[in-house]
This record gives structure tokens, C-alpha cells and sequence, in this order.
């Protein structure tokens, strides 16, 4: 009896900018507060340097998720014209080249090179760029998408503490928003799990630990100084 597949390759692209963004806007601005708060400033200071959290990070992620995948694309984009030029100069040498690869992958010579062969007169380009270079249609960049899906995923996240932190008493601000994020923090964790398939329990600790580590060392530095940092 067959079974139905559900990979999940398509969504690496997405899901890891989409993840980074959420996890950083809820750790970099819960842990922001904190320390602000820690520091015995006034709701308005603290308000003010959560909002700043949020729009100078939104624009940060956005940039260097765009600027880092561009830089894989450009990447990509080189070799795959060095292998076009390849193909024209000597394909002969690039068929051999491609047989040798699915032979050592555990073909017999005759079958690797009748595969290599064959796939080279469908698509040679997409045959070298999948089986040599390890370029695949899930796996390419696409600094726009990487981009936006992490700057609006990081201003989601981080607009939960900073709601928190309007709605919040002032002398239970900083267990609220330590609590309040920690939740959101396993929220994500296992949602993100799920959607990797992942363990749900394990995807919810990584995120908890790191969160919690540096939620605690942000308050131990407003107590110790004593300012906004």
C-alpha cells in the first residue's frame, strides 16, 4: 500500500528567514525592555526604547537577510554562467564529468553514462547545476522573499512584548514580559517545529533556553549600571 509524502524542502527558504525574524523581534526586544526596565525608567522610556527596538531591527533584519542572500544568489548566478560556458566550450568533457559523479554515487559506468547522457540532452544546465553543484529549485536564493518574510516576522515578534509592556504594571513589568515572551518563545518554537516536521518539544526548548539566557543577562545589566542600555 502506497503512502502519500509530505516533504518539506519547499519551505526552507521561508521558514528559516520567517523563524530567525520572529525569535529575534521577540528576544532582542523583550531582553531591550528589560533592561530599560531594570534600570527603574518610566513606562514612557521604556515604551520609547521598545518601539526604537522594533523599527531599527525590522529594518536591520530586512537589510542583512537581503544583503547575505543576494550574496549567495551572485554566488549561483557566477557559477552557473562558468558551467554554461563549460557546456559550450567541451561538453563531451561536462557529460564525462557528470557520469563520473552518479558512478561514484553507485551507478555502473554504462548506466551512469546513459543517465548522464540522457539528462544532458533534456537539460544539460539544470543536470550540472542540480547533480554538480548542488543548485535546486528549493534550495535557491531569493534575498526579496528572505527579506521579507524575516523584517515582517521580526516586527510580529517583537510587537508582542512591546504590548505587553504598554498593558503591564510598572512594578511587575519585567516578570509580565519575561513570562509573556517565554510563552511566545515556545509558541514559536513549536510551530516552527511543526512546520520543519521537527519534534514540537524540542524546537520549544532551543528557543527557551537561548531566550531565557538572554533575557536574565539583560536585566542583571540594567540592575548593575543602573541606565538605560
Amino acid at each position: 500500500m502506497s503512502r502519500h509524502e509530505l516533504h518539506r524542502m519547499h519551505r526552507i527558504g521561508w521558514l528559516r528567514a520567517a523563524v530567525l525574524g520572529a525569535n529575534d523581534g521577540i528576544v532582542s526586544t523583550a531582553s531591550l525592555i528589560i533592561g530599560v526596565a531594570a534600570a527603574h525608567s518610566t513606562r514612557f522610556d521604556i515604551l520609547l526604547a521598545g518601539m526604537a527596538g522594533l523599527v531599527a531591527g525590522g529594518m536591520s533584519m530586512a537589510a542583512g537577510e537581503y544583503v547575505s542572500v543576494s550574496s549567495q544568489a551572485d554566488i549561483e548566478k557566477a557559477d552557473l554562467a562558468l558551467e554554461k560556458a563549460s557546456l559550450n566550450d567541451d561538453i563531451e568533457f561536462e557529460e564525462k564529468e557528470l557520469a563520473d559523479i552518479y558512478r561514484h554515487r553507485g551507478l555502473e559506468p554504462e548506466l551512469a553514462h546513459e543517465v548522464a547522457k540522457q539528462l544532458m540532452e533534456h537539460d544539460a544546465l539544470a543536470a550540472h547545476a542540480r547533480d554538480e553543484l548542488g543548485i535546486t529549485d528549493t534550495g535557491r536564493a531569493r534575498p526579496l522573499q528572505a527579506a521579507m518574510s524575516s523584517a515582517s516576522m521580526f516586527t510580529l515578534g517583537a510587537s508582542l512584548p512591546l504590548l505587553v509592556a504598554w498593558w503591564a504594571p510598572l512594578d511587575t513589568m519585567i516578570v509580565s514580559i519575561s513570562s509573556a515572551s517565554l510563552l511566545f518563545l515556545a509558541v514559536l518554537g513549536m510551530l516552527a517545529a511543526r512546520v520543519g516536521g521537527a519534534s514540537m518539544k524540542k524546537g520549544a526548548v532551543r528557543v527557551l533556553f537561548w531566550g531565557a539566557l538572554a533575557m536574565l543577562l539583560s536585566a542583571a545589566v540594567g540592575k548593575l549600571f543602573g541606565v538605560v542600555v
